[in-house]
């Protein structure tokens, strides 16, 4: 079996950067789309560490993610230019670069057994827009077609 071999980045500093869970989960994200927020990250990043929905995740675990995030992974993952950050809108983008860890990312994630059901959260949460109604209950089931009004 071939190792995967890093062009940019020896084993030390790859191994290094998949070393914090955050930071796998952080760049989990980018095996699947070029593009993030620090905000959306966190909240997602909060959600797999507590498997819960994205949803679900209190304003505070997301901000004690976001920090640790803009703190510590973000500026680690872009002095090795793994993924660009821009701190002034929050916008965290892949580079070219990524490639270079990416095989390990892949291996990490699958010995990591990612729920299917929380990779299906992280991207509704991800790719869709909060509900209108916050009283309305997402996991609610629809009512039956074949109900009439008075319950037959």
């Amino acid at each position: 079996m071939s190792t995967p071999q890093t062009s940019g980045l020896d084993l030390d500093t790859t191994f290094g950067l998949l070393s914090s869970s955050r930071r796998r989960y952080l760049l989990y994200h980018f095996l699947e789309s070029e593009y993030g927020t620090v905000e959306k990250l966190a909240q997602w990043i909060a959600a797999w560490e507590q498997d819960v929905s994205p949803r679900a995740v209190s304003d505070e675990d997301r901000r004690d993610v976001a920090i640790s995030l803009v703190h510590d992974h973000l500026p680690r993952l872009a002095d090795h230019d793994v993924v660009d950050y821009d701190a002034r809108n929050g916008d965290v983008v892949a580079t070219e670069h990524f490639e270079d860890v990416q095989p390990y990312v892949e291996q990490a994630r699958s010995s990591e057994q990612v729920s299917e059901k929380l990779e299906q959260s992280r991207l509704l949460f991800l790719y869709s827009k909060p509900p209108e109604d916050p009283y309305i209950v997402e996991d609610a089931p629809a009512p039956s077609p074949h109900r009439s009004d008075d319950g037959r």
